[in-house]
């Protein structure tokens, strides 16, 4: 009943498979330089006083938050009579396959929505433009945002994605479970120890209260904010080695996995089965992207909470992503289209607490510490989590060694091989990857 929501979320926010789609070759997208327009001012998107400019704009929000979406886009087309934006909507798994051919061959969008960790890859490709006078102009810097949403749209020290939004994991628990099993409904556990406890009770009520997912979502994203709950991290700071094979890793991953060998979880639990078990009332806790919160939030009689994530490790952190804005490159450039552009890139980002309703956290620091925002059930209790975010590192081609990651992870819940074989083939891989990430698109 909720299949397109869910198949929307296959690939929310890693780009897997994306690499080979990346690299396609874009003959002509990057180095137009005829205008078939000009005199348009380059102000950062400040005002647009040009003639009228169509505008396409591609994004892939296929659930609910995209009838927010089009509703924006529709009140800033009334407001504004000289630019008229076309919305084409995607599944994500195929906007990005899509989304390199499309502008090769002269019939890409001038508006790119692209997560935080694919900036890196099309900017390197030729496929997007800088927009470092759109920041200016706006007078933004990076105490207007998480540092890691800032940094996170620069390649090669140019700013190529304007930040709208975080969406990082949650804590999803079901109060009617808890409740049955003598729990406390009111008081989702925080701690390693509280969640253990709370799981032997859960147990002696027949119920295996955690089930852990052996695919990206969302078992690999649980595995990916444990890991830097332990204190490792899936690569070294330059990006260079892979590095999710460390002994705090390992530890991270053997605690998930026992979790299936304890009883607390099934065995080989179906793709989105663990978030389905919890909406039935057959599970109790379950580790979800924030863009669950509206699909939980249409049933009046759905008795399930939201939290941040449990500290299970030494120190808190959650998986994240970050939408941004892109303009992309054309074969013969329209100086207008891009000042129009622009225009309405700046526009969305100032309504990013309107676009909060759609279930994100908005990236800019002002909104988010705003009552207004603070009024949002649910997404705003999840906002803190963005002091701890751990976000995919923003590098060229990473989208196929996170999926290493993952089919790692798969390994070993599907208990093909122990934790850390899993881990060491993965990182074996993973090197492989790099180096040829490093050749692909420079070191």
């Amino acid at each position: 009943m909720i299949q397109n929501e869910l198949s929307r979320r296959r690939l929310l926010g890693l780009g897997v498979g994306l690499g080979a789609a990346a690299s396609l070759t874009l003959a002509g997208c990057g180095g137009g330089s005829a205008t078939t327009s000009g005199g348009a001012a380059g102000n950062g998107g400040k005002d647009y006083t040009g003639p009228k400019v169509d505008l396409k704009l591609w994004n892939g929000f296929t659930g609910g938050d995209g009838d927010i979406f089009k509703k924006l886009v529709q009140q800033f087309n009334t407001e504004h009579q000289n630019i008229a934006v076309a919305v084409t909507t995607y599944q994500w798994d195929d906007y990005y396959s899509k989304l390199p051919g499309a502008v090769s061959s002269g019939n890409g969008p001038d508006i790119a929505v692209m997560h935080m960790d694919q900036l890196a890859t099309f900017a390197a490709r030729g496929v997007i433009n800088e927009l470092d006078d759109v920041a200016k102009a706006l007078e933004l810097n990076e105490g207007d945002f998480a540092p890691t949403v800032w940094k996170g749209g620069l390649y090669n020290d140019k700013r190529y994605g304007i930040p709208l939004d975080m969406h990082p994991l949650g804590f999803y628990y079901n109060k009617s479970v808890m409740q049955k099993a003598g729990l406390d409904p009111e008081k989702p556990p925080t701690t390693k120890d509280d969640y253990t406890a709370a799981l032997a009770e859960l147990k002696k009520a027949g119920v295996q209260g955690f089930w852990v997912s052996p695919f990206q979502f969302t078992g690999g994203m649980t595995f990916y904010s444990l890991l830097h709950q332990w204190g490792g991290t899936l690569f070294d700071g330059e990006v260079q080695k892979a590095t999710f094979n460390s002994d705090p890793a390992v530890e991270a991953c053997t605690w998930l996995v026992d979790m299936i060998k304890q009883g607390y979880s099934p065995a080989n639990v179906g793709q989105d089965a663990d978030y389905l078990a919890l909406k039935a009332g057959k599970n109790a806790f379950n580790w979800n992207g924030i863009w669950q919160i509206n699909d939980i939030a249409k049933d009046p009689n759905a008795q399930i909470g939201v939290a941040p994530l449990p500290q299970i490790g030494s120190q808190p952190a959650a998986w994240a992503n970050s939408h941004n804005f892109t303009i992309v490159k054309q074969r013969a450039a329209d100086n207008n289209k891009v000042s129009g552009a622009k225009v309405f890139i700046n526009w969305l980002s100032e309504h990013s607490l309107d676009w909060a309703k759609g279930g994100q956290i908005p990236a800019r620091k002002a909104v988010r510490e705003g009552a207004d925002f603070k009024a949002i059930p649910n997404v705003s209790t999840l906002a803190v989590e963005l002091d701890y975010a751990a976000f995919p590192p923003a590098t060229p081609g990473l989208g196929e060694v996170i999926l290493t990651f993952y089919n790692s992870f798969n390994e070993a819940a599907l208990n093909k091989k122990s934790p850390k074989q899993a881990l060491d083939d993965g990182v074996a891989k993973a090197n492989k990857q790099l180096e040829d990430n490093r050749k692909k698109y420079g070191s």
